[in-house]
């Protein structure tokens, strides 16, 4: 069987004829592509400083769920914190130009892996959320998936709350894809992130008390209970392994 579509290259449409046949080969010769290509951007990247990100929205935007006082602190302070921290920490070290992601797979425990753990989980922290005003449901595919794995979003919400509630002290709660494609709720000390077991990490709940204590005092379910509110669900979807 064959068929037609247009494909955008350089900017120019161009006509491509091929066979159905074909499609799947070409699909997969394309993600390897894609892969290799991965690889040999972080291969040849060589991090001189770690920046502290900007917010993608403004330091009042997540209000009344997350008070303005709390991001400033949370972001401007803590976060900031572990940045210049790793700062000081690679230079001359085995791990000087590497990314935050490879220092996190092969650090030893310390305070290189620690440090390099929190500008990770922060910054997927700080991209995740989004303004009520601008909130939408969850997208079909992370619905479908985590329906499949916890039987319905109320039902993983719960879980995952729970699983927030019982870390003790300092720690986080992971929404994560193992290496099998399966979905599953990953409780981690410290600074910890699953991205060292070789899991994907998807949605993140901060249970440090510098996240939530300005704003719920010791009434921290109720901060765990609304952060669903401001959800940015195509950005946490968006980190789906294809």
């Amino acid at each position: 069987m064959t068929c037609s579509c247009f494909v955008l290259a350089n900017n120019c449409h161009i006509v491509e004829h091929y066979t159905l046949e074909g499609v799947i080969s070409t699909y997969i010769i394309s993600n390897m592509f894609t892969t290799l290509l991965s690889i040999l951007i972080m291969s040849t990247t060589r991090i001189t400083a770690y920046t502290l990100p900007v917010l993608p929205y403004p330091s009042h935007a997540l209000e009344p769920v997350i008070s303005k006082a709390t991001i400033e602190n949370h972001h401007g302070k803590h976060f900031a914190a572990y940045v210049n921290n790793l700062n000081k920490l690679i230079p001359g070290s085995e791990y000087e130009g590497l990314l935050v992601e490879e220092i996190v797979q092969q650090a030893a425990d310390g305070p290189i892996y620690n440090n390099a753990g929190q500008v990770m989980n922060h910054k997927l922290y700080f991209e995740q959320f989004i303004p009520t005003a601008q909130y939408k449901a969850p997208g079909r595919r992370l619905t479908n998936a985590i329906n499949f794995h916890f039987g319905g979003m109320e039902a993983f919400k719960k879980q995952m709350s729970e699983a927030a509630m019982s870390v003790f002290g300092s720690g986080w709660v992971w929404l994560a894809m193992d290496t099998e494609g399966r979905l599953t709720i990953v409780k981690e000390s410290g600074g910890g992130n699953p991205w060292r077991r070789g899991m994907t990490p998807i949605l993140g709940i901060d249970c440090w008390e510098h996240s939530w204590y300005l704003d719920y005092a010791f009434d921290k379910k109720v901060h765990f209970d609304t952060l669903w509110e401001i959800m940015n669900w195509d950005v946490i979807e968006s980190r789906l392994p294809l």
